[in-house]
């Protein structure tokens, strides 16, 4: 072989090399999402997948990371146990490294098993159960457990409403979640004075009606009424209540104070309080920021979801940015521990487990307003 044949040869190998090496620079970097974005949470997982979409868009127009894009690829957990098994495997399989989800605890219970066996972890918007809590586990959070928003609703209607019997529903198809936040919630409140007169749970389905559960409630004479139930559901149980007491108390857990809520339960809603980590009264520049941004892209409001959802994706996108060689992302996570979030400082322990602030809102003039 000629000397001029040996470095055509060369040549033709540094440049299939070159090309190789920036095409996978060029390789977007994966981020999975999973959420139940059909049926009758399709308000939660739907916001969720928007507020991690707009803060993977904002990122890519800045240029990604490291000159790389990032993918938001993205299933539907359908709010269904089996579903969810088998999109979290799809996502597993695809070396996803992270998934932003699931957003309801039921179906993070359901994928535990798998994660768990896997190098995948879950980063969670808006999963809140306490049988995750303080677990070394592939299982993080940018949010409280139920205990924080239990504890808060509880003594507001004790201690500030004067609130005294209260009746409860819950609904047992999200039951990590929503016996988690009924335990937490009767906790506080029998240990100030107060009494649990009522309780009766249902299983959300498109077959459910609410009067006769109304009915067993208001029989009790509570002071006010809990529902721990996404916003289609609560709505309708406020609805239902309404009719027959249109002067009844009522409080319902974060799960269902998405902006759907007001819509669905109009005149019913009024009134209603709920502790929520979402300042909606917040006039800062990084708030109404995100939000017009939001508003601008998806022609609604973001809601604690969608917020929810934004923050996740920063803290997993600040994460890629400041790891450095084969570092596991949890740990660059874990051992970062502080994130900036839209409305204040997100802090994840050792567990994976988040602190932030909560808030009591009233819905007046159909409007989340901030009251404490």
């Amino acid at each position: 072989m000629t000397n001029v044949r040996r470095f055509q040869l060369m040549l033709s190998l540094v440049v299939i090399v070159g090309i190789s090496a920036a095409c996978q620079e060029r390789k977007p970097i994966k981020i999975g999402f999973v959420g139940g974005l059909s049926g009758r949470v399709a308000d939660l997982g739907v916001s969720g997948r928007n507020g991690a979409m707009l803060a993977i868009e904002e990122r890519n127009a800045a240029g990604g990371i490291q000159g790389r894009q990032i993918e938001l690829v993205v299933r539907d957990d359908e709010q269904n146990p089996e579903t969810a098994k088998r999109v979290v495997a799809e996502l597993i399989n695809d070396n996803q490294e992270v998934i932003i989800g699931p957003m309801t605890s039921s179906m993070a219970m359901a994928m535990m098993p798998q994660i768990n066996a896997s190098k995948t972890f879950l980063l969670s918007p808006t999963v809140t159960t306490t049988d995750l809590q303080s677990k070394d586990d592939n299982f993080l959070r940018v949010i409280s457990t139920t205990n924080d928003y239990s504890e808060k609703s509880a003594r507001y209607q004790f201690e500030k409403l004067g609130h005294r019997k209260v009746a409860a529903i819950y609904d047992l198809g999200n039951r990590a979640y929503s016996e988690s936040w009924y335990n937490g919630f009767c906790a506080t409140f029998n240990k100030l004075g107060g009494k649990v007169a009522k309780t009766t749970t249902f299983t959300s389905s498109n077959d459910v009606t609410f009067l006769q559960y109304a009915k067993e409630l208001l029989a009790a004479k509570p002071d006010v009424v809990l529902i721990i139930a996404n916003s289609i559901d609560a709505a309708m149980i406020c609805q239902q209540l309404r009719k027959l007491d249109n002067k009844v108390n009522i409080v319902i857990s974060e799960w269902g104070s998405t902006e759907r809520f007001i819509e669905l339960g109009g005149q019913a809603a009024e009134g209603v309080y709920v502790a929520q980590f979402l300042n909606r009264s917040d006039q800062s520049s990084r708030y109404q920021r995100f939000r017009v941004a939001y508003q601008k892209r998806f022609s609604q409001e973001p809601g604690f979801a969608g917020m929810a959802g934004y923050d996740a994706a920063l803290v997993a996108l600040e994460s890629l940015a400041k790891r450095t060689g084969t570092e596991p992302l949890k740990k660059v996570i874990l051992n970062t521990k502080t994130f900036q979030g839209v409305q204040q400082p997100i802090t994840i322990d050792q567990f994976g487990d988040a602190d932030r602030a909560t808030f009591i809102t009233k819905i007046s003039n159909g409007v989340f307003q901030t009251v404490e």
